[in-house]
């Protein structure tokens, strides 16, 4: 056993109010402090940090974005030495350069141990379908990690590959009874749409679910009731993370938030003045305190964030937050930020008699343009409905579209099944030898 592994991770409970789960992260920062100090990175950046004992001492080190987690590609923050390496991880790069993530053994059983607190409750008679990324992200491998660690039977579906289509994501639902599914939001929409077009009702013929676990998008109140709505009242339960922290926060049987403030201190920065309060809305950063191969200090992931700390049934006494997303889901329209989840919200509560569920919109000079997958029936209905809706909540001029079912998200990526075979050289007379050394 590895000496990050033999730490002793705390336990919900083992703090009976604020105080004392503040003494618990106090006593972890020096030794935070000490391991971040290995790594390239920070032995540039962090200074003297003898002297910082306290979380309020915390703020007088610099912060660190996602840009200097690129600059710091491949290993500038690799605190332990290579033979004590796990996993090693990256993010998608959508914005560029990637960012590394570092695992040890020990750091895997505190993620994991962070991922198992939900209140949907996994154990060994459970099914778990993981359909986020496997490849390089770490979230696939945290959920596939947390069943094995739990016993539950694991399906490996991932979201990016050709072969488990959403055809296919289906059939294993019903085949397999899968009791749990961990997913984005979006993609139990569009297992609902390809159980409609396969002839299958979702809010009918998957009485095994149980739980739907949704991670990677933010999940507003409005597309959580949709999906549990459209999936016949099964529970939608929320975890919010990031590829260089896993698991940041979960949700508990009273439906709120917790984050995991044992395991890390989180700030809510205010990025104009450089301010940071433990509550109240900004900017989410926090300092790992468990995290050895890769600590992150004062690692701010730019989330716009609102912290409380409210009196909650669940036990836990652990800050309640609230994910409000970033500006790249929101634009300004004439002097109006339009919000992705605000919309979300209009055209999922006004329409959810119609049946909408995929859309999108884009803002085109002044006006913003909107469309729809709405059947014929309804259509005419939903656009007044929602062109009322987006003209009295944000005072915009709009246009309104519905269109055919299947014009968003088409049919064919729906229920494709498509044929894959193994590499090969050698083929025989009328075989179609274009198939060689490919997949597909």
């Amino acid at each position: 056993m590895t000496k990050a592994s033999a730490l002793e991770l705390p336990r919900v409970g083992q703090w009976h109010d604020a105080d004392e789960l503040r003494a618990l992260q106090e006593e972890r920062i020096p030794q935070a402090l000490e391991w971040a100090a290995e790594a390239p990175y920070y032995r540039r950046t962090l200074g003297d940090t003898s002297r910082v004992r306290t979380i309020e001492d915390l703020a007088e080190l610099p912060t660190i974005t996602k840009n200097d987690l690129r600059a710091a590609y491949p290993l500038g923050l690799l605190a332990v030495s290579r033979e004590r390496l796990a996993t090693y991880h990256e993010s998608s790069g959508t914005s560029g350069r990637p960012t590394s993530s570092f695992f040890t053994a020990g750091d895997w059983l505190d993620v994991v141990d962070r991922f198992t607190r939900s209140s949907i409750g996994l154990t060994a008679s459970d099914t778990l379908l993981v359909r986020t990324p496997y490849a390089m992200l770490p979230t696939g491998h945290q959920a596939h990690q947390a069943g094995l660690y739990t016993g539950a039977t694991v399906i490996p579906a991932d979201n990016r590959t050709l072969v488990v289509t959403h055809a296919r994501i289906v059939q294993l639902l019903r085949d397999l009874d899968v009791t749990v599914a961990w997913c984005m939001p979006t993609e139990c929409l569009l297992w609902a749409a390809a159980a409609r077009e396969a002839g299958l009702r979702a809010d009918r013929d998957f009485p095994a679910l149980r739980g739907i676990m949704a991670v990677g998008e933010p999940l507003s109140p409005a597309r959580r009731d949709l999906i549990q709505r459209v999936w016949g009242g099964v529970p939608v339960v929320q975890d919010y993370g990031s590829t260089e922290t896993g698991s940041l926060a979960g949700e508990c049987a009273q439906g709120r938030l917790h984050l995991w403030t044992d395991r890390f201190v989180a700030e809510v920065l205010d990025p104009a003045t450089g301010r940071s309060s433990a509550t109240g809305t900004g900017q989410l950063t926090i300092t790992t305190l468990y995290r050895e191969a890769m600590p992150l200090v004062r690692y701010n992931l730019e989330d716009q964030v609102r912290i409380s700390t409210p009196d909650c049934d669940c036990g836990w006494r652990l800050p309640a937050i609230e994910v409000l997303g970033r500006d790249a889901t929101s634009c300004m329209l004439g002097g109006t930020r339009i919000t992705q989840s605000a919309l979300e919200g209009l055209v999922y509560t006004r329409l959810a008699d119609q049946g909408v569920m995929f859309w999108r919109a884009r803002a085109a000079g002044t006006t913003l343009e909107i469309e729809l997958e709405v059947a014929d029936e309804h259509r005419g209905g939903a656009e007044d409905a929602l062109d009322e809706a987006v003209r009295d909540r944000f005072g915009i001029d709009c246009r309104i579209r519905g269109v055919p079912i299947g014009s968003l998200v088409p049919i064919e990526a729906l229920t494709r099944q498509p044929e894959f075979v193994k590499p090969r050289n050698l083929f025989g007379a009328g075989e179609d030898w274009n198939k060689a050394v490919t997949y597909w």
